[in-house]
């Protein structure tokens, strides 16, 4: 999804009436299980000049939810509090 100032987001969704932004943030995005500064930035950018808060799902926690797509679902629900 692209954003109106030029942020590329993997999904927008809409929680009570709120956009959320969603990451589905790979290795390159961290330094260990670390965010690296441009992810950092990216995050505080889109919340502050966009106004959409991010949730960021670390590539090693998708992983996991891949060997059992039901889960999937409820992670994503926790995330966003629904």
């Amino acid at each position: 999804v692209l954003t109106k100032r030029g942020y590329r987001l993997d999904a927008v969704v809409e929680v009570k009436g709120k956009k959320i932004g969603i990451e589905v943030d790979g290795p390159s995005h961290f330094i260990g299980r670390k965010p690296t500064g441009s992810t950092i930035l990216k995050r505080r950018q889109v919340t502050n000049l966009e106004g959409i808060p991010v949730v960021s799902i670390p590539y090693w926690e998708w992983d996991k939810l891949r060997r059992d797509s039901d889960k999937k679902q409820p992670y994503l629900r926790s995330l966003l509090s629904v």
